[in-house]
């Protein structure tokens, strides 16, 4: 499989106060981008910036959101990967393709995104088909790690953090958990989404106990099926 047949130039532009997660998180974020900022004024004094962070937790919770903002507010490419795809490509060449993928964010000095980062960094004790295979792909992806440079930002995201080797933990300096939305932070998020549409359209039944990934499908559904009504009533209407 081709090199860019497993990558996404995502060109996306996303701020980070557009975020909807914990205060602790908007806070370790913002660190991490202020030193990405002051990383020469930083370099004189021998320290480096956290670059290696890991995203955890539940399923449409702004994984993939978060990193795409990271990459704006630092205004670097991201490359998106979903490892599934990678891993289905051909179990045999795994290696070779995931130190491909960190070269081209490393000669881009751009945030590599790596999505459903469990498909590759097992635990090596797991009780895999392969065994030796998935042993030696996370002994390849530490050193990866271990080498990848501080002027650029891997950005890994998980639904199964404990299925990661505890080796692979250990690279990250920065491990936030997203974790399911209450009812007032849903409330923030259907008032932010609701802002861009006609008030008439705005009073709607709120669904709880959803992502905001399912929270944003559901509103935009139905504000398709609403302004399409209303416009097939004022063409009827016009045609009479």
């Amino acid at each position: 499989m081709n090199l860019y047949e497993l990558t996404v130039n995502d060109t996306e532009k996303i701020a980070l106060n557009d975020l909807f997660f914990s205060a602790e998180n908007k806070a370790a974020l913002a660190q991490t981008i202020k030193e990405h900022q002051y990383l020469e004024e930083l370099k004189k004094y021998d320290l480096k910036a956290d670059h290696k962070i890991l995203l955890h937790g539940h399923s449409g919770c702004g994984k993939t959101t978060t990193a795409k903002a990271i990459a704006t507010a630092l205004n670097k490419n991201i490359v998106i990967i979903n490892l599934s795809t990678l891993i289905n490509a051909r179990i045999g060449e795994t290696s070779r393709n995931v130190k491909a993928l960190f070269d081209k964010a490393i000669r881009e000095k751009a945030v590599l995104f790596l999505d459903e980062f469990d498909q590759i960094g097992k635990s090596r004790d797991s009780e895999d088909k392969d065994v030796g295979e998935m042993r030696r792909l996370v002994n390849t992806i530490i050193q990866l790690i271990d080498y990848f440079p501080a002027d650029s930002l891997l950005i890994c995201a998980t639904n199964h953090y404990h299925s990661i080797d505890t080796a692979l933990l250990r690279r990250f300096q920065i491990r936030l958990k997203f974790e399911m939305p209450d009812e007032n932070q849903l409330d923030l998020y259907y008032d932010k989404l609701l802002e861009r549409f006609p008030s008439h359209l705005q009073d709607i039944p709120r669904h709880y106990n959803i992502s905001y990934a399912e929270a944003k499908d559901y509103i935009h559904t139905l504000m398709k099926k609403q302004i399409i009504a209303e416009l097939e009533l004022a063409h009827k209407k016009n045609s009479v």
